[in-house]
């Protein structure tokens, strides 16, 4: 098997011109069934070199400028939970107490509109994927991995551009303010579901305190969905460990 791009094949035309990609060979095959899957369902291998370069050259700084237009939560304890395997880590979420008695949990997700620009090469390839797709042993990215898997992936002690949701609750899960808008934060630790959950089990472990308090809230949340008409859909989810 070969990968091959087309330079031209036009109708009733039996010799298409095509340039050499790639060549398969035996040593790759589990490579070459990955790449398949997602040639067979329409999706593109690679990046074209102008938007790998645009990329590229996207600064890993954090700019002053950037932070007086945005709320700072570096300060404030901010963690992210995903599954083990996980390849990038695209949300968080910070509680603190507050004066008022309540308490502050901001849900943050990457800012990946701080780094790709309507009709830039970047956002184009970005509206041809649609979306990440994840296969057994790895993801085909919706955007390059230097966004990805660096500026927008929300790594433990990097301070990140966000968009974030920010409420305060009380203890009854009643929430008193809303604030919405662009953050910068700096995650304190990576939590897989297991660790998160061990905690929840014992009663013991890092951040203890805020992740019990933060079940809480869920599960209060949880039920007042439910009295409402909210539906459980219940699935199986499938995990490969290779």
């Amino acid at each position: 098997k070969v990968i091959v791009r087309f330079v031209r094949w036009e109708k009733d035309d039996r010799r298409p011109i095509c340039v050499l990609k790639e060549v398969v060979t035996d040593t790759n095959l589990s490579d070459m069934a990955m790449k398949d899957i997602l040639l067979e369902n329409g999706f593109p291998l690679s990046f074209s070199e102008e938007a790998l370069e645009d990329a590229e050259r996207l600064p890993e700084t954090i700019a002053a400028s950037e932070i007086a237009k945005r709320r700072d939560f570096r300060k404030v304890l901010t963690f992210t939970i995903d599954p083990v395997d996980a390849r990038d880590f695209d949300d968080a979420i910070s509680i603190r107490p507050t004066q008022k008695g309540l308490w502050e949990i901001g849900v943050h997700i990457a800012d990946v509109s701080h780094f790709v620009n309507t009709g830039t090469e970047l956002d184009e390839e970005a509206y041809q994927r649609a979306t990440s797709v994840y296969l057994p042993d790895r993801v085909n990215p919706m955007l390059p991995e230097r966004i990805s898997n660096e500026l927008c992936s929300l790594r433990p002690f990097e301070d990140k551009y966000t968009f974030s949701a920010v409420f305060e609750v009380n203890t009854k899960c009643e929430v008193k303010n809303t604030w919405l808008g662009r953050t910068i934060i700096h995650s304190d630790h990576r939590f897989t579901y297991e660790d998160a959950q061990q905690v929840i089990e014992t009663g013991g472990g890092k951040f203890d305190e805020e992740i019990l308090l933060l079940n809480k809230i869920a599960q209060i949340l949880r039920k007042n969905r439910f009295a409402k008409g909210a539906i459980n859909f219940s699935s199986t989810e499938s995990r490969f460990q290779l």
